[in-house]
């Protein structure tokens, strides 16, 4: 069953609008690598896979102006998406376009090939069964650029072995909820990106024990 929100922690609501603690502390962090890593010299179209709260995608465009910025998720989180965009407007940020990656099809309508010069999708995959990070990756490869990026945020694991003891009891309480939930291994993800012509091409280390890995098409 899908998950009603890729999106999981700890959420305060006004009205349609939430906020996540975790989105405001990670934010300024996630920032100052998007600013060295996307092509912010010319316009630069960016597909945000699972924008949740949406404060993240109001907060990015207001920085970076050159960015057309374009938010997505399942529709039930549309709402506090364009709460957010309705209390901090930006020229730059797109209302929310229907994205479950559970569906195969889920790129058909976006543009096809080279639609987007980046996507970007933070504390998705650990939420997200395999099969729809496989369909994820599968997703993005349709759709970027010959030179663009796939930025992936959130807690990773290396060949079997967790990065701190926090992220290890963070996975065992993700699969207690839900079975098809936990924290990926970064192994397993470079196998898989390989099959849809991705590979890793930066590993940045972030506060909280989170990583930002940049993937780009092989060449």
């Amino acid at each position: 069953a899908m998950a009603s929100s890729y999106f999981c922690g700890k959420l305060e609501s006004s009205g349609a609008l939430r906020s996540s603690p975790a989105c405001e502390r990670n934010q300024e962090p996630i920032l100052a690598v998007l600013l060295r890593t996307l092509p912010l010299d010319r316009r630069c179209r960016v597909l945000e896979v699972g924008s949740g709260t949406g404060q993240h995608a109001v907060f990015f465009a207001e920085r970076m102006p050159s960015v057309d910025w374009h938010t997505s998720d399942l529709a039930e989180n549309h709402d506090s998406i364009l709460a957010w965009q309705q209390a901090r407007p930006q020229p730059n940020v797109r209302p929310p376009l229907t994205v479950d990656v559970s569906r195969p099809d889920w790129t058909d309508g976006l543009g096809g090939s080279g639609a987007f010069d980046a996507v970007f999708t933070a504390n998705t995959c650990h939420i997200m069964s395999w099969p729809e990070v496989s369909s994820m990756f599968a997703g993005v490869g349709n759709v970027l650029a010959a030179d663009g990026v796939f930025c992936v945020y959130g807690p990773f694991q290396y060949d079997g072995r967790h990065t701190s003891p926090s992220n290890e009891a963070f996975d065992a309480s993700l699969r207690q909820q839900q079975a098809h939930r936990g924290v990926r291994d970064v192994s397993e993800l470079r196998r898989l990106a390989s099959g849809h012509g991705l590979v890793l091409r930066d590993d940045h280390e972030m506060p909280a024990n989170n990583r930002l890995l940049v993937w780009a098409r092989q060449r």
